[in-house]
């Protein structure tokens, strides 16, 4: 009767409510605090406190959005920005990477590339996409030229900033135990610069988004960026305040991934934090 007693008392903490709002508490309270916005949106919006050409309605904006996806105006827009949008990203972090990690771990390197390095990410990826149309056209190479660009160099400033703050003692115990430049570069170096590789991943994809729109509104006659360029003309303002819907939980679900994978590839970062 004892033992009865304790395992329903243990099932009674585990699956109480203190143990769902520690589990859950998070993903409650961003719903709870979603659904006060946007009813107080529509409420604001159906009160025509601000003109609906440029206020719509949450529900206008939904049904945009259904409207939209059921002719096949969004899907193949989505497509054609994620399509591009993971070629520049891609490129972005094969370059990126390898060349802020050599910065970061050669002096020689370091010189020779900060100027042009810093120059570049501190240029307003605006400025460049006239000379990219000049160059290449209205085409698909300038659109994944911007987002390239707008992504590699916070790769590469973060990346360098990695091998920089490895501890002196670690390097000099691993040289007094013998360990090979490769194998400290691999077992001492490469591991503490891992944080910093991730986030200047989520950052090039943050600035590599805001590119792709840039790109897209600038020289090019598909994807989101279009679509938000179109409507924006013809004063649809639910498709455009509903495209922009769209970017948000792109660009969130990006950064929550490279936040995920943090957990994963450096769970030792974790357990400093907390």
């Amino acid at each position: 009767m004892t033992s009865v007693d304790t395992t329903s008392a243990q099932t009674t903490f585990r699956y109480g409510p203190r143990a769902f709002l520690r589990r859950y508490g998070s993903w409650l309270i961003v719903v709870v605090n979603l659904t006060i916005f946007f009813v107080c949106w529509q409420i604001v919006a159906r009160a025509n406190v601000i003109s609906p050409l440029f206020f719509p309605a949450p529900t206008d904006i939904f049904a945009a959005l259904k409207e939209n996806f059921a002719n096949g105006k969004l899907p193949d827009a989505i497509l054609w920005s994620l399509e591009n949008f993971a070629i520049g990203m891609g490129l972005a972090c094969a370059v990126g990477i390898p060349i802020g990690l050599l910065m970061g771990s050669s002096r020689i390197a370091d010189a020779i590339l900060s100027p042009y390095v810093w120059s570049m990410a501190s240029l307003p990826r605006v400025a460049i996409m006239p000379l990219l149309i000049l160059i290449l056209g209205f085409s698909q190479r300038a659109e994944l030229t911007l987002i390239f660009l707008s992504a590699v160099f916070p790769i590469m400033i973060n990346c360098m900033a990695g091998p920089k703050t490895v501890d002196p003692s670690l390097l000099r115990a691993g040289r007094v135990f013998g360990a090979s430049r490769l194998a400290v570069y691999r077992k001492i170096i490469f591991p503490f610069t891992l944080p910093f590789i991730i986030s200047g991943v989520q950052q090039g994809m943050t600035r590599g988004l805001v590119g792709m729109v840039i790109a897209e509104i600038f020289g090019g006659n598909r994807g989101l960026g279009y679509i938000t360029q179109r409507a924006g003309e013809t004063f649809d303002a639910p498709l455009l305040y509903a495209v922009l819907l769209i970017l948000v939980i792109f660009s969130l679900s990006f950064v929550q991934t490279i936040r995920w994978l943090d957990t994963k590839i450096a769970p030792w970062q974790q357990q400093k934090q907390t």
